[in-house]
């Protein structure tokens, strides 16, 4: 009698289609992360005339239609390429931050963290100046700060310093407190050196600007 064969195995196609819409997700997560750093990026250089969603495709090195595939609009990509970059600032001013010192410390700690973040990253630093004085600051601060996953504005509303704030618009807060970090970030080899000395004194007159005592 002849040894029964044994059964073959059947391709496991659930699988397959499984690995196929991964892949195909995350190709499509990459041109959508492309297509928000060539917004910044032309934002930075060009300003917004500069960046038409056609020449940020072309600086992202994709299809003249696929920013709209991703984006319905110039004014949705700007919001949500703001929303990333403040996301990167909040996990770089939130690594190795401890909750445990003075609230004064504490600001100062996150204003540095985000000065030397932006140094190593001057077009983000451009990008978000760009956004501040164009007519998208308020739609794009809204939504970054409505994000309830928003480590760095759930620390900034916490009841210890809120109670400390002059009481001003956020959007002016923001300006006294945190711009200057951006804008010293931003010029970059154009602008005289400041030591660590003169960023701590920074720093400090930012928390005095917007605090009462």
């Amino acid at each position: 009698m002849k040894p029964t064969p044994p059964p073959r195995s059947q391709p496991d196609n659930n699988n397959d289609s499984t690995r196929i819409n991964e892949t195909h997700r995350n190709e499509t997560q990459d041109k959508a992360a492309m297509i928000r750093l060539a917004l910044r990026t032309l934002v930075a250089r060009d300003g917004f005339h500069g960046a038409s969603m056609s020449a940020v495709a072309k600086e992202a090195g994709v299809a003249s239609g696929t920013a709209y595939v991703h984006y319905q609009s110039k004014d949705d990509l700007i919001v949500a390429a703001y929303h990333e970059a403040k996301a990167a600032i909040t996990h770089v001013c939130i690594t190795g931050f401890n909750s445990q010192t003075l609230i004064e410390d504490r600001f100062r700690s996150l204003w540095l963290g985000l000065y030397h973040h932006l140094c190593v990253h001057p077009n983000e630093a451009r990008f978000l100046l760009q956004v501040q004085a164009s007519p998208y600051r308020q739609a794009a601060y809204d939504h970054a700060s409505s994000d309830p996953d928003n480590e760095l504005v759930a620390l900034i509303d916490h009841p210890e310093l809120r109670d400390r704030l002059v009481p001003l618009p956020p959007t002016v807060l923001w300006e006294l407190g945190v711009s200057p970090a951006i804008w010293l970030a931003a010029q970059g080899s154009s602008f005289d050196p400041v030591d660590d000395q003169q960023l701590i004194q920074i720093a400090n007159g930012c928390w005095r600007a917007i605090t009462l005592n």
